[in-house]
């Protein structure tokens, strides 16, 4: 099962559903697809639309999937990362409205680049990207966050 999440933000991201839905009509996604649609309003014969679901049936949905493909968002992408789970991320870009900045490139080209997950810049692209994920083997997230904390408890320490 490939799950596919937007996030909440209340901004349309239906770019990314329609190019999911041409690789289904083309072949390329033969497994079911269920998406979390946030706001995005959109209707397609070939996935499974939920709007929001409760945070339990997010991390099973998740769980569940065999790829996770995901807009930007930091929480979702990290879900699916310490989940150990293949995750494609798309990038909502605010030249399509589907933002009000393109930070969401910088996460998703930085992670990339470190080999935790596969970005999507250009959706003619997205179909191989799928191809690819078959023998994709992300490298390991490990959290800097303990690191950071430390940082903060030593600072404060010698206030």
């Amino acid at each position: 099962m490939i799950f596919v999440t937007l996030g909440t933000n209340d901004e349309s991201f239906e770019r990314l559903l329609k190019a999911i839905d041409k690789e289904i009509e083309k072949g390329t996604i033969k497994e079911k697809v269920i998406v979390q649609a946030g706001c995005t309003k959109y209707e397609s014969k070939n996935m499974e639309i939920l709007d929001l679901v409760p945070r339990e049936e997010f991390d099973r949905l998740v769980s569940e999937c065999d790829l996770l493909i995901t807009h930007g968002g930091v929480g979702s992408i990290l879900t699916g990362i310490n989940k150990g789970k293949k995750v494609i991320a798309v990038p909502r870009l605010a030249k399509y409205n589907e933002h009000g900045n393109d930070h969401q490139l910088q996460i998703v080209e930085n992670l990339s680049k470190k080999k935790y997950i596969l970005g999507v810049k250009d959706l003619n692209q997205l179909g191989k990207t799928i191809e690819k994920a078959k023998k994709f083997k992300p490298q390991k997230f490990v959290s800097n966050t303990h690191n950071i904390i430390d940082m903060i408890e030593k600072f404060i320490d010698n206030l």
